[in-house]
Formats: C-alpha cells, structure tokens, sequence
C-alpha cells in the first residue's frame, strides 16, 4: 500500500513537471511570436516613415525645382530641364500711402508625366470633369505624347487643388509657383498693368519696370507709385457714372500734383480685371491716357492765348474783330457762342471764340506756333513711367490753314498726358515739369525749363477763373475752391475723311484753387449723348465740367483745402457787369 502510494505521488509530480515543460515552451513561442509581430510593425512603419520624408522633402524639393516655365514652351519640358530653384516672384507695388496694389502670393499648379499615366483617355475625362474648361480629347492627346511634363492647369485655388489630390491619378503632381494678384481689381489696371502666366510684366508699370520687380535680391522695398489710391476711386467713379449717363463709349480722368509732377490718379474706361486680363477685348486693355491721340479742342486756346501774351504779340487791352466768320479757301471758321462783334482778350478765352483765336494765331504766326508747341511739350515724345506712350499728331506740311486750325485745336493730335503737361506749364509760373508715376519720382531730375514768365502765367490763371464764372465751365464751380479751367469740344475724325457732326470728344481741364494751383484735374469723355439733363447737349461745358466739380468737390476736403469765401470775387462779378470794354483787366493784376 505503502508503495502504490509512492509510485502514484511520483507520477503525479512526472506530470506536473512535464505540463510546466510544457507551459514553458508555450510561453518562449508565445513571446518569439509577438517580438516577430512587433519587429514586423515597426520594420513597416519605418518603411511608410521614410517613404513619406522621401515624398514630402526630397521629392518636394525637386519639384520646386520646376518654376518659371513659359507657358507659350510649357508642355516641350522635362522634368531635367526645369531645375530653376523657387523664389519670390516679383516685389509687391503700392500706392503713395503703402497701400499694396500688386502682390504675389504662392500657388500649386497640376502638372502630369505622362509615362507614368496607366490610361490616358480615363485620366482625361476624369481630369476633365474636375475641370470642365478642359477639353478631354485635347487632354487626352497631350497626356499620350512621349514626354515627361505636361502642364495640366496653372495655379490652383485650395479646392481645385484638393479636388485635383482626390483624383488619385498615378502620374498627377504638384508644383509650388507664384501667382501676381492684384487687389483692386480694375481699378488701376491699365497703369499697374498685368503680367503673363510665367510672371513677366505685359503691361503699364509691371513692364516698365519688369526688371526691377524681378531683381528681388537687389529690390527688397516694395515699389511705390505717385498714385493716391483714394483719388484714383474718386476718379474712377465719377468718369464711370458720367460715361454711362451719356451713353458713351470711353472716358479718362487724371489728377497731377502741379508742384510735383506726380500723377495722383488716372483712370481709363472701358476697363478690365487685372487679374484676368486675357477675358478683356482690345479696346478695354487700351489705354486712352498715354496711348490715344486726339483733337483737344478748344483747349489749345490756351496755348495760343499764352503764346500772344507772352510773345507780346498782344495784351488784355487788345481785342480781335469777331463780327463775322472767316472765309479761307473751301473752310469757313465759325464761333459756337457767337457774339457777333469786337472780343477782348478776355472775352476770346471766355466765351471761346474760335474767330478771335485764329486772328490772334495770324498774329503770332506759325513759326513762333511751333516753336512754342514744341516748347511746353506738344510736339515731341513723353516720357513717363508707361511702356507705350502715343507720339503726337501734326501736319508735315505746317500751312497757313494749319496755324489757323490748330489755334483752336483741331488739326493737331496729342495725348492727355502731353495736353495736361503743357497746361501744367501755363499755370504752374511758366515751367515745364516731368510727369511721373513714382513718388518723389522727380526729385533728381534738375531744373525744370522755363516756357512763359511768372506774369503770362498769372493772367492765364485769371482766365481760367474767368472761364468757369463767366463761360463756358460754370458747371465746374464749387463754391470756395476757386476753379478755373477750360472746356473744349472736338468733332472727331470721320472714316471717310472729315469731321462728323454726330461724334465728338467732350473734355475739361482745370486747376485749383486758381490764385495759388495746387491739382490740375482733366476729364475726358469720348462720343457722348445729351440727354434730358443736358437738354440734349453734348458739349464738354454740360458734360465733363460737372464731372470735374465732382471730382473736386470730393477730394479738396481729403487733402486739407479750406474753402475761402472773400469779397474780391463780387469786386470781379459787380466789374464784370459795370464795365462792357474793360471787364477782367483788374482781376489779372494781381
């Protein structure tokens, strides 16, 4: 019994100890397995981290390798072509006042390898779809070519760019590059220009100075223009609402700082988006300020009033017989507020007589004409911060009927820029000043030429105040700013030769105040219709001259210019009414 005893408690530890050999090496493989498993994991992780450093860095890095492709070359490059680094595109524009009008801001772009695409007609039509200004057939075509790069679509929005990653599409990458955005629109688009897809400037400023926007590393301050961008709004909107009231089909508006020469405002109409210029006809990209030419009107009597009192040819004692119109040749001269008698100096200027101004210019005659037209600017080229500036019109053949019509403004061609430097000389004490578009754009260019002394360009002054209280721009006036000015209003050009009746330039051009000029304001407004405001007038005193009291009206109190109400000026009225021979001739000794 005794030893059945034994033999069973010797088994039983047998079997213990052979379960816990057992349990043992269960355990040790349990362990060899999840080391194994762990191994395996981490090994994988490893991978897929180091997959995505090798995308998100290396690979990121060689694509920013591919920028500044030219989009007219894009789709002929390869991958080892394009190892241009990435940098800054071009450096930021801005007004006088810092506020930024050009900038550039960072963009993804698609681009395909085509070699790494499975299906090339699939991936067109999905790709078409995200895009749906993309022809399929026409992706397709590009994506089967024997190349390695071809663009898809250049700087994508955040959501295109999202949706494009969601495609999935082997073969469809990314590429960091620069977009120029400009913030206001159109606004200032036909001085601040455009650039192309590669960021080349094609326009106004961004290619004038494309070189220096470029030279990044040299450039570091953004470049800042003249132009005031609260003027140019107030431009803008007034030539907008006057360009549509009258139903016509342009407009420009300028504003110069006469002590300066610094261009504060200049809007053109129509025109476009900066932003997308390729969506804008011909006629919107064009820029009517620098690059149109036209018959000014009778806003060249004032270059011809000037020359008489300067040349001494005549003084405002002095008066012209404008009883009857000219006869010469096949033309007849007529006045369009015919007074039908003897005219003062004054009184030609005022009631812009086109008969007292040709008699005046037969006095002067017409080499002393183009020595002064060519001396304030008329007939040479202009030089400005703009990439194309017209050159002026005028006859080769400089006749005898030529001096008489360019007297009062037909028969000679210039900008509004060249007609607004020139006025600029006549007002500002007789100098010929620089135009510019960057501030202080002027402040190493020397000694301004003279071309009228101080005492012409006084009375030329008083003329034009004499003008907007007695004449032809009394729409112009705003009370206590003293505006004075000249309107002028010029038949254009028929297609088949001469003049039609039923399509003229209607402008305006002025200064204030008038005692001490500070701003000289033009509006232009191109083929324009009386309507039932204008009692079907379409002449520049019912159409540009309230354009610019509205203008005026609106920026005099933004820069600090305190309306004066004085006596002096119903001195002038109550002179004006007293004494029919000698009216004005007081108002301009001062």
């Amino acid at each position: 019994m005794s030893d059945d005893i034994v033999r069973g408690q010797a088994s039983r530890r047998k079997n213990i100890i052979q379960r816990e050999s057992s349990g043992k090496k269960l355990i040790d493989q349990s362990h060899i397995r999840l080391f194994c498993i762990t191994a395996f994991f981490f090994l994988f992780f490893v991978g897929i981290g180091c997959r995505l450093i090798e995308i998100m860095v290396l690979h990121h890095s060689d694509d920013n390798a591919l920028v500044s492709v030219p989009a007219s070359s894009a789709d002929d490059q390869t991958l080892e072509d394009l190892s241009a680094p990435l940098k800054l595109a071009r450096n930021d524009i801005v007004d006088r006042n810092g506020l930024v009008l050009a900038t550039s801001l960072s963009t993804e772009s698609l681009f395909a390898n085509p070699r790494d695409i499975p299906d090339a007609d699939e991936a067109a039509v999905r790709i078409s779809k995200t895009f749906p200004e993309l022809d399929a057939k026409d992706l397709a075509r590009k994506l089967k070519r024997d190349a390695d790069f071809v663009w898809i679509k250049r700087n994508l929005t955040p959501k295109q760019q999202h949706a494009a990653n969601n495609l999935g599409i082997p073969g469809l990458y990314f590429q960091s590059e620069q977009k120029r955005i400009y913030p206001y629109g159109n606004l200032l688009s036909h001085v601040v220009g455009f650039v192309g897809i590669d960021n080349k400037g094609l326009a106004g400023i961004e290619r004038y100075f494309d070189e220096r926007l470029r030279d990044t590393k040299e450039q570091k301050e953004p470049l800042k223009l003249s132009l005031d961008l609260r003027v140019q709004n107030i431009v803008h909107e007034e030539v907008k609402q006057g360009m549509e009231a009258f139903n016509a089909i342009g407009a420009t508006g300028i504003v110069l700082d006469l002590h300066s020469g610094e261009v504060l405002a200049m809007a053109n109409l129509p025109d476009f988006d900066a932003n997308e210029p390729g969506n804008a006809p011909d006629n919107a990209r064009f820029n009517r300020a620098s690059s149109g030419t036209y018959e000014m009107g009778s806003t060249f009597k004032t270059f011809t009033t000037a020359m008489a009192l300067d040349y001494g040819v005549a003084n405002l004692n002095d008066s012209y017989d404008a009883t009857h119109p000219i006869e010469y040749s096949h033309f007849t001269i007529r006045d369009e507020h015919a007074q039908n008698r003897w005219l003062t100096i004054p009184e030609i200027y005022t009631y812009s007589s086109n008969i007292g101004t040709v008699r005046m210019a037969m006095d002067i005659g017409t080499e002393r004409q183009q020595q002064f037209l060519r001396k304030v600017g008329l007939m040479d080229p202009l030089k400005i911060e703009l990439p194309a500036v017209a050159l002026p019109h005028y006859p080769s053949d400089w006749r005898e009927i030529n001096t008489m019509t360019i007297a009062y403004g037909h028969g000679m061609s210039v900008t509004p820029l060249h007609l607004v430097r020139a006025f600029a000389s006549v007002i500002n004490g007789g100098l010929l000043e620089p135009l510019t578009l960057v501030k202080d754009g002027n402040s190493d260019k020397g000694e301004w030429p003279r071309v009228i002394s101080e005492k012409t360009s006084r009375q030329m002054r008083r003329l034009m105040r004499m003008v907007v209280e007695y004449g032809t721009g009394k729409k112009a006036d705003v009370p206590g700013y003293r505006v004075g000015g000249k309107t002028g209003t010029a038949e254009k050009v028929a297609d088949g030769g001469g003049y039609s009746r039923h399509a003229n330039l209607a402008l305006f051009l002025s200064t204030f105040p008038v005692d001490d000029p500070k701003y000289i304001v033009l509006v232009m407004i191109d083929e324009p219709h009386g309507n039932k405001s204008t009692y079907g007038f379409a002449t520049a005193g019912w159409i540009a001259a309230p354009i610019v009291g509205n203008i005026i009206s609106r920026m005099a109190p933004m820069y600090g210019i305190r309306p004066v109400f004085d006596v002096p000026e119903d001195a002038v009225n109550q002179y004006w009414v007293n004494n029919a021979n000698q009216r004005f001739l007081h108002a301009v000794s001062y």
